[in-house]
């Protein structure tokens, strides 16, 4: 596992040489938010996913920001957050502000919804505070629900090749003196 992740990651180097990033190139060289150890993958999948829900513009640059801070895996969590995109997003965000309706007790029977920007920048003030809780709610739990699937994976994947190794060693005739 940790092999095929590393294939997938950017290297430092890499990322260093995209001018955009030069700004903010000296957090690069931390060790921590590029180690493939089950805590920061882990944890990178947690902030990947809450990410993904949260309806900002910028996802990747949240993502990077709470991955630097809590130093998980950099390359993960942003790389996660590319689980919303033009097909994904309606669904998502529209199941977001349904549970932050749900959570806030308004009524949405009465709300028609045009997909239309007019229609959203009308209605802007009525739907972002049901949206922006629905988000963080979702965001939490599929974060959770994440986070508790990579850990669990990480380990049975470690407990397999233990057991194996074990197996090996029992089946070995052994040495003589």
């Amino acid at each position: 596992m940790k092999d095929r992740l590393r294939k997938l990651i950017p290297t430092r180097e890499s990322l260093r040489k995209i001018s955009a990033l030069r700004p903010v190139a000296h957090l690069l060289n931390r060790q921590e938010l590029w180690h493939t150890n089950r805590r920061a993958v882990s944890g990178a999948v947690f902030v990947g996913l809450f990410s993904a829900f949260i309806p900002v513009p910028s996802q990747m640059l949240l993502a990077a920001l709470i991955a630097i801070v809590t130093r998980v895996n950099l390359p993960i969590s942003v790389a996660l957050v590319w689980i919303t995109n033009p097909i994904t997003i309606p669904p998502m965000f529209y199941a977001s502000y349904q549970l932050g309706a749900l959570i806030l007790d308004i009524d949405t029977n009465d709300f028609q919804v045009e997909i239309t920007l007019d229609w959203l920048f009308e209605n802007f003030m009525a739907i972002s505070e049901p949206l922006l809780v629905g988000a963080i709610a979702c965001g939490l739990i599929s974060g959770s629900i994440g986070f508790t699937a990579a850990h669990f994976i990480w380990r049975n994947q470690v407990l397999r090749r233990w057991r194996k190794r074990c197996q090996t060693r029992a089946q070995r005739p052994p040495s003589s003196p």
